[in-house]
């Protein structure tokens, strides 16, 4: 009889529920437990796990590790897919390996170069990946004179912290004054520049920004499958222009895609965003971890997971083509699951979390992201 194998998400996009469903869905029907862990307690990722745990606050990264190193063990976790503390938890592979988990992740040197913007786009450039211009700053000076070069050569001017994730603090300058068009209908990304340069006046602490001009669509985020040997098995672009989603197999995104995954070794589930620069297609950014959108190559008729996690197990898939192409679809938000109560830090099992929803009403198998055709 096959074991089953146990998979531990720590604290991750709520989005993962999907990535948690497709693992169950694995073409074998092997077994699978899954473990999930989450500062709050209404995350929908506890409520879709097997077991969960609410997670210790203001742990520093290394108590972080001990935690987590504790929890493999306690758990006999097979897998361990680590969002929170990436960079901490690689740096300790061995020890993982040690109590008998292995860990769904880039090695260290991998996660660090993409941990920092501008190391990444350095490091990508010198091995022939088109990046676009962009300017480090760190002081209103910098600012002022990074904005005024990029409008002299025609483009708008944008800014996102030199280290995040998820389009956190992603801002679009704009030299139109402060008005009611900006407090009119939804909140905009568009910022005036004065209000900037007041802000950044008035900081108790410098930032550190990627400024940057704003790049066109489509935009192409490249779900990548790469074995420890930093040959990639999978590699397909997810499409996206306004609300249309698809999917491509074209090389211009494809071609640099792999060449970043094999070139810097991530190995696993990495995704790499590409958009236009005119009429060329440059890096936007790289993810050392499962995109929250990957669920969505389940329209191709692909489980990426699963395929990672025999991967991290040593069961190698081997190339990975996907059968078909889906067809052009959009995301709408549809309801989960979330555990009846919140409680205190504890083990809390299966059968404390909050029954799956009605069968009349049954959670879409793919997508909060539910998937709709166009």
């Amino acid at each position: 009889m096959v074991s089953r194998v146990r998979v531990w998400l720590n604290r991750t996009y709520a989005e993962n529920v999907f990535f948690m469903d497709q693992l169950r869905r694995n073409p074998g029907d092997r077994a699978v437990e899954i473990h999930a862990t989450h500062g709050d307690a209404d995350s929908p990722v506890l409520a879709a796990a097997d077991t969960a745990d609410l997670e210790p606050e203001g742990l520093s990264p290394a108590a972080y590790v001990e935690y987590a190193l504790d929890q493999c063990a306690r758990r006999a976790v097979d897998v361990f897919v680590p969002r929170l503390h990436q960079t901490a938890i690689v740096a300790h592979r061995a020890e993982f390996e040690a109590v008998g988990t292995a860990l769904l992740a880039p090695p260290p040197e991998a996660v660090a170069v993409f941990h920092d913007k501008v190391i990444a786009y350095e490091a990508v450039q010198a091995i022939g990946v088109p990046v676009p211009p962009w300017f480090r700053v760190r002081t209103t000076d910098e600012l002022v004179a990074a904005v005024e070069e990029l409008e002299a050569g025609g483009h708008k001017a944008c800014f996102k912290p030199a280290s995040g994730a998820g389009g956190v603090g992603f801002r679009v300058i704009t030299r139109a004054p402060f008005s009611m068009v900006h407090l009119n209908g939804f909140p905009s990304p568009y910022v005036p520049l004065d209000l900037v340069v007041e802000a950044l006046k008035q900081a108790a602490e410098p930032v550190d920004w990627l400024v940057m001009p704003r790049l066109e669509q489509p935009e192409v985020s490249v779900d990548c499958l790469t074995g420890p040997d930093n040959r990639v098995r999978l590699a397909v672009g997810r499409t996206k222009n306004g609300r249309r989603r698809g999917f491509t197999l074209g090389e211009q995104w494809l071609e640099p895609a792999r060449r970043i995954a094999e070139g810097f070794g991530l190995h696993y589930l990495s995704n790499i965003q590409f958009r236009m620069f005119g009429d060329t297609p440059v890096l936007m950014d790289v993810n050392t971890r499962p995109a929250g959108g990957l669920h969505q190559l389940a329209l191709c008729g692909v489980n990426a997971p699963w395929a990672a996690v025999r991967l991290a197990l040593g069961d190698d898939p081997g190339e990975m083509v996907p059968p078909f192409l889906g067809q052009d679809y959009t995301v709408v938000a549809g309801p989960r699951p979330v555990r009846a109560v919140s409680i205190p830090p504890q083990r809390v099992e299966a059968e404390q979390l909050l029954p799956a929803l009605p069968s009349q009403a049954p959670v879409p198998a793919v997508g909060a992201a539910q998937v709709l055709p166009l």
